[in-house]
């Protein structure tokens, strides 16, 4: 079986806190842990630029949140761990991308959509401020998954549909060029996928509500303290459902103590004994941590290293990868072929299933044989997940009931004997 392949980035814009690290790291780091898993960690600079415009915080950023993945645990020898901005292929993926991405789902963009909302609020130009980075955003993100093929993206549920839009992308792609992308997926723990910060709202640079991973531990307590809480006293019955402190004490604590935490929430426990107990469960945590981090501060020489044979591991794959696009897309030596005849030997072509997005909004399929002749066309489906599950249905050996309609002139066998040849492929390569 192939292995399969997660990917996931932390923006340098900030200092990593407890959101990242429950959101992201650990989940990410345990993942790499895993057999037949090959994981891809990167941090993400470029896209810091579009939030950030002092090059010193991210420089230091880059310094803190490559410490924290060493320090709590991250293998460079086991995985891929890179510096964005020294994969070049990803901003000349981005154009590539950019070409075939569809400018309407760009404007519903969820950060987008925001700062357009914020400035008719304010009665200002719907545009005014935003750049045209925070606008291609989702594109470059686009880029960082599909140019490693990336089959899982661990995210919070409100970076869902980045992903969706990346399998937006990548299908697009791959309807006028042939298939070149595999199509992510989201993979969100919903206990942890967004834990919220200090005034209840997402843990967030953008809020200044954070709570830093690895902040001294006088300091680590007085942000928990901090806590936005309401006026319930001592012995009043407490929901734990919509708690923001809850919620940081789940993410951190054993099932067991989850549990026992909620009753005492229904108890009344005290606001002030509730924070204590989630510092202790941060702390037992995150303390084993701390001095490796610290050492690994002090020596950024070390990390760049680390990063840079990151870098040149990872370009084995974008490199020949980027090459194949170029290709793809025309941009070859004027006196290259423009098909290759097979050679003696090669394997025979297989029939090939195509995503794309019609102009109706809705997603399709299509089967062409090993000649590029159609068989069968899908009916629209409201996501590129649903053409997705349709088309592994099939494969795994559905009858084609509602898949779609035959085109005209095919016989049903040939559409079953080109169904049957793709499972017998993919039974093979595992």
């Amino acid at each position: 079986m192939s292995p399969q392949r997660v990917l996931t980035g932390i923006t340098t814009s900030g200092t990593p806190h407890l959101g990242n690290y429950a959101g992201a790291i650990r989940p990410a780091i345990a993942a790499s842990l895993r057999d037949g898993v090959e994981s891809f960690y990167f941090l993400a600079d470029y896209h810091a630029l579009v939030k950030v415009q002092d090059p010193a915080r991210v420089q230091r950023s880059t310094l803190e949140i490559a410490a924290a993945w060493l320090a709590c645990g991250l293998d460079p020898e086991r995985v891929w761990f890179y510096r964005q901005s020294d994969i070049p292929e990803i901003p000349e993926l981005t154009w590539l991308l950019t070409c075939v991405a569809g400018k309407g789902m760009l404007n519903r963009a969820h950060a987008y959509k925001a700062a357009v909302d914020r400035n008719l609020a304010e009665n200002e130009d719907p545009d005014s401020g935003i750049t045209a980075g925070l606008f291609m955003y989702p594109v470059l993100m686009a880029a960082d998954i599909l140019m490693f093929r990336a089959h899982q993206v661990p995210v919070g549920r409100d970076q869902v549909q980045h992903i969706e839009m990346a399998r937006d992308f990548g299908a697009r792609f791959n309807h006028f060029y042939g298939e070149h992308f595999v199509l992510p997926e989201a993979a969100v723990d919903e206990s942890v996928a967004t834990l919220p910060g200090l005034d209840g709202r997402k843990m967030s640079k953008s809020y200044d509500n954070t709570i830093p991973l690895f902040a001294p531990l006088a300091d680590l307590r007085k942000a928990i303290l901090a806590i936005k809480t309401d006026s319930r006293a001592p012995g009043e019955a407490k929901a734990a459902e919509g708690s923001a402190l809850f919620q940081l004490y789940q993410a951190f604590a054993t099932p067991a103590e989850t549990a026992a935490m909620r009753r005492a929430f229904a108890d009344g426990v005290a606001w002030g004994d509730a924070k204590q107990a989630l510092f202790e469960c941060v702390k037992r945590e995150v303390e084993p941590m701390r001095e490796k981090y610290q050492a690994l501060i002090a020596k950024p020489i070390e990390i760049e290293a680390t990063l840079r044979e990151g870098a040149a591991k990872a370009r084995k794959i974008a490199t020949p990868f980027m090459a194949e696009l170029r290709g793809a897309v025309g941009l070859r030596a004027l006196h290259a072929e423009r098909a290759r005849e097979p050679s003696a030997g090669a394997k025979a072509a297989l029939p090939v299933f195509k995503q794309y997005r019609e102009a109706d909004g809705k997603f399709y399929f299509k089967l062409l044989d090993a000649d590029g002749k159609l068989l069968l066309q899908s009916r629209g489906f409201a996501s590129p997940r649903g053409a997705g599950q349709r088309i592994a249905a099939l494969k795994a050996g559905d009858s084609l009931g509602e898949a779609g309609d035959l085109v005209d002139g095919i016989e049903f066998a040939r559409v079953e004997a080109a169904i049957r040849a793709l499972r017998q492929a993919d039974e093979a390569k595992s």
